[in-house]
């Protein structure tokens, strides 16, 4: 079994056990030097697409969920999000836990960092964090960041318009 860290949307239990249903949650931590970002937004269907990028400031780092995925599950993963016609490629690193560091990988967009994700989608990203656990401020964090407005050009309270 292989362990993954999930973000953004993935991060949510819910969504996990609907994608790797045989895969269970293994515990959180972070991924110290990296920083969550938006990129690809034109192979997106509503805007940027979440991904990773390292990031050598004081303090960057992503909260992530870690599962012992099985064969079957990660090649079903891989397919979902696109691993599979080179949207996201894997990428090993280390994620560091209440138990030490551990090896596991990620997702990581192929495609340039920038644009702007939905506010459908980046409400799916905070959603995600907040029910994993993450801490009250990254929640937040997530929340105050720029995105597009739904297509009836709300943008729900929280959220920040970046027009």
């Amino acid at each position: 079994m292989a362990q993954y860290a999930a973000y953004g949307s993935n991060l949510h239990p819910a969504r996990m056990a609907e994608r790797a249903p045989h895969s269970p949650l293994a515990g959180t931590g972070w991924l110290q030097g990296w920083r969550l970002t938006f990129g690809g937004e034109d192979r997106g269907w509503e805007g940027a697409l979440a991904t990773v990028v390292q990031d050598p400031s004081p303090g960057a780092a992503v909260y992530v969920g870690l599962y012992d995925l099985t064969d079957l599950d990660a090649r079903a993963l891989d397919e979902v999000e696109g691993a599979d016609i080179g949207l996201y490629q894997r990428l090993r690193v280390r994620v560091d836990t209440l138990f030490g560091s551990v090896l596991a990988w990620v997702y990581v967009l192929d495609g340039y960092e920038g644009g702007l994700p939905s506010a459908r989608y980046l409400g799916m990203v905070a959603d995600a964090a907040e029910a994993a656990g993450a801490p009250d401020e990254y929640v937040t964090s997530l929340r105050a960041r720029p995105c597009r407005p739904s297509a009836d050009g709300a943008v729900p309270p929280g959220f920040t318009d970046d027009r």
